[in-house]
C-alpha cells in the first residue's frame, strides 16, 4: 500500500509498505477514505522538532473498517468510522472518567501514520465511532476535520469554559483556532476575538461566529482585548499555536478568574510561577480527549448544523502529500484535505 514517509526536515514522499493488519486482538484495520495534513505534522518538516526518518505521518482520519480483531465487539467490516487521533481502550479509569486522550493504554495515531491507502487503529472499540450513513462528499469533510482539529478546538473552547455571556478570544487563526471559533459560538459564547492578520482566515473565522477580528499580536493583542473589554480582558481564551509567545499572549488576555484552554503543541513555552499566580486564572488543556466528543460532533454535522470541513481549502490526491505539506507551511492553504 501507499503510505507517507518522512525522512527530513522537508523530505516527504510517497512509498509503498507492507499493507496494514490486524496485530492485536483489539485493533481494527480502516482503508483510509479521507486524512489530512495537521499543523503539527508541520514541525518535524520545518526540522523544528526531531525527525524519525522512515516514519509514516498523519493521525486524522475516516475509512471504511477492512478488518477486525477477534476481540471487537462495537464495529464491523464495512462499517464507515471517524476516530481520534489518540487511539484509547474505552474501559480505564480515565478514559470512563471522560479524559481518552490521557487513556492509560493511549497510543497516539502519529505513529502508526494515517496518510496512507489503509491505517490500522489500535484499540478499535475505544478509539472508533461508527457514522450514521456513508457520508456525502460535502460530509466526508467535515467529519474528517472532527477526528482532530474540530474536536481540539471544542475542547480548547469547552476547557476556556467558553459558554452563555463569555467574551471568548482565540490566539491563532490556524484550522484549531478556527474550529475553537465554531466551538464557542456552539457552546453559547456571546463574544469572540481572535488574533488574525490572514484577509481569508478573517472572513472564515467571522463565518464560524467571530465578532471582532485583531490583526496585533503578543501584548499589543493581550492590550486591545483589555481596552475591548472595559479593561478586563476576556473571561475565556484559547491557545491554538503551541509557541511561547502565544501562550504568554493568551495568558496576558485572560481576564483574572477566568480560564485558558491551551491545546497548541508547545515548542519552548516557558511559564514563571509568578506570573501564573498573580493572572489568578484557570488552566486547562493538552492533547484534546477527542473521542468523547465525537459523537455529539457527528451529530451535530450530519444534521447539518456545524460546517467544520470548511476549513480544508485544498484538496489533493495522496501522491501529492509533499505539495500539501508546502501550501501549509508557506500558509498558501489553511488546511489540506488528502485522498488516498
Amino acid at each position: 500500500m501507499r503510505a507517507v514517509i518522512i525522512h527530513g526536515p522537508g523530505d516527504i514522499r510517497v512509498e509503498e509498505v507492507e499493507q496494514d493488519t490486524v496485530e492485536n486482538p483489539t485493533d481494527a484495520v480502516i482503508e483510509v477514505k479521507a486524512a489530512c495534513v495537521c499543523g503539527s505534522d508541520l514541525w518535524p518538516f520545518r526540522g523544528l522538532e526531531k525527525v524519525d526518518a522512515g516514519a509514516r505521518m498523519g493521525h486524522e482520519y475516516v475509512g471504511v473498517v477492512s478488518e477486525i480483531g477477534a476481540e471487537v465487539k462495537n464495529i464491523a467490516v464495512g462499517d464507515w468510522v471517524v476516530g481520534s487521533f489518540v487511539a484509547s481502550c474505552g474501559n480505564c479509569e480515565i478514559c470512563v472518567d471522560g479524559d481518552p486522550s490521557g487513556c492509560i493504554n493511549r497510543e497516539f495515531m502519529g505513529g502508526v501514520g494515517t496518510q496512507a491507502e489503509y491505517a490500522r487503529i489500535p484499540w478499535a472499540d475505544g478509539t472508533l465511532v461508527k457514522l450514521p450513513a456513508a457520508p456525502t462528499p460535502e460530509q466526508l469533510r467535515h467529519v474528517l476535520a472532527a477526528s482532530d482539529v474540530l474536536g481540539t478546538g471544542w475542547f480548547a473552547a469547552d476547557a476556556a469554559a467558553a459558554g452563555p455571556g463569555k467574551i471568548v478570544a482565540v490566539v491563532g487563526d490556524g484550522a484549531v483556532g478556527l474550529s475553537a471559533v465554531l466551538g464557542a459560538k456552539a457552546l453559547g459564547a456571546e463574544r469572540i476575538i481572535i488574533s488574525s492578520r490572514n484577509p481569508q482566515r478573517q472572513a472564515l473565522a467571522k463565518a464560524f461566529g467571530a465578532t471582532d477580528i485583531v490583526e496585533e499580536r503578543g501584548d499589543e493583542f493581550a492590550d486591545k482585548v483589555v481596552e475591548m473589554t472595559g479593561g478586563y480582558g476576556a473571561h475565556s481564551t484559547v491557545e491554538a499555536v503551541g509557541s511561547n509567545e502565544a501562550m504568554h499572549q493568551a495568558i496576558r488576555a485572560t481576564r483574572r478568574g477566568g480560564s485558558l484552554g491551551f491545546v497548541g503543541v508547545s515548542h519552548g513555552v516557558e511559564l514563571r510561577g509568578a506570573e501564573l499566580f498573580g493572572a489568578l486564572i484557570h488552566l486547562h488543556g493538552g492533547p484534546a480527549p477527542v473521542r468523547r466528543y465525537l459523537p455529539e460532533l457527528v451529530d451535530r454535522i450530519y444534521s447539518g448544523e456545524i460546517t467544520p470541513g470548511d476549513v480544508f481549502d485544498l484538496t489533493l490526491p495522496l501522491d501529492q502529500a509533499l505539495e500539501a505539506y508546502q501550501a501549509m507551511d508557506e500558509r498558501k492553504a489553511i488546511k489540506v484535505m488528502l485522498t488516498p
